[in-house]
């Protein structure tokens, strides 16, 4: 969750554009690309894909958008509600809006939740892992301050030359934790992981669980070195790390739902035939 500071970027014609939202923009557009390339790999028409991203990507920044002024602490206009071009979104708001429009597609074309989920989520972890390199320009969602000089420099650590951040020990510019990069890196590590498994694994929801267990835990471990972060009430879990462990117990429960289940299932079912197999015979036996 963040606020742009500055908003670097170029001009064209004129109209100012933000580096950020070419860099989103090229992680969307790298997302769209491998589903429509990989969905075959779980009987899904490439085409059904536009659909998904026409009504994702709009869910999506909408549920960013409303994540970010639900947890900012202050009353917002409709006016500045709508300028999202000056930044102020959330990740968690725009997978909750995305997954929306994945589930309307899915109802439109009527076809499982997870054939779909599961082509998507590398594609959105590697967009993601594009989009952290926003915060880099835009010097947000760094981590604390960095005093060691054996520890200055990237990729561990970042230069922030205006730091407005409360709690910070940097004099309002200086050396801090690079966390933008951990994410992006562990987001990239993850691409890999979810890739072999959308490849190799034919269980449906498998893929999306682990996306959700994987990016669970690194969203908790990197937002525990951010200064940006919202607290719940006066504790110190943050809000992000709440979410990231409902995260994981969703992705857990779905792993337990589409393993474990049909094991215990099929296994009651054995007992019972045995059970029946045992009484007929028990039955035939007493007749002698």
């Amino acid at each position: 969750m963040h606020t742009l500071l500055t908003n670097p970027g170029f001009y064209i014609f004129n109209l100012h554009v933000a580096w950020y939202g070419v860099l989103i923009a090229t992680g969307m557009l790298v997302a769209i690309l491998f589903c429509l390339f990989f969905a075959k790999k779980r009987g899904v028409k490439s085409d059904d894909f536009i659909l998904v991203a026409l009504l994702a990507i709009p869910l999506s920044v909408i549920g960013a958008r409303i994540y970010y002024i639900a947890f900012s602490g202050r009353a917002w206009s409709f006016a500045e509600a709508i300028k999202i071009w000056e930044g102020g979104m959330a990740i968690y708001g725009g997978v909750i809006g995305g997954a929306i429009g994945v589930l309307i597609a899915a109802l439109i074309k009527k076809k499982n939740f997870f054939d779909y989920a599961d082509v998507i989520a590398p594609g959105l972890i590697i967009a993601q892992s594009i989009g952290r390199w926003g915060n880099f320009i835009n010097q947000e969602a760094f981590g604390w301050a960095v005093d060691n000089p054996a520890l200055q420099g990237f990729p561990f650590s970042v230069y922030i030359e205006h730091c407005v951040q409360e709690g910070c020990t940097c004099g309002g510019s200086g050396w801090h934790l690079a966390t933008f990069f951990f994410e992006s890196y562990l987001n990239f590590v993850g691409f890999f992981i979810l890739l072999l498994l959308l490849l190799y694994c034919k269980k449906r929801g498998t893929v999306v669980a682990d996306y959700f267990i994987w990016y669970g835990i690194v969203r908790a471990i990197v937002e525990t070195f951010r200064t940006d972060a919202l607290f719940i009430g006066h504790t110190t879990l943050r809000v992000s790390q709440l979410l990231s462990i409902i995260l994981i117990f969703v992705g857990l429960l779905m792993l337990f739902y589409i393993y474990l289940i049909p094991k215990i299932i099929e296994k009651r079912k054995k007992k019972r035939l045995n059970n029946w197999q045992t009484q007929n015979y028990l039955l035939i036996y007493s007749r002698f």
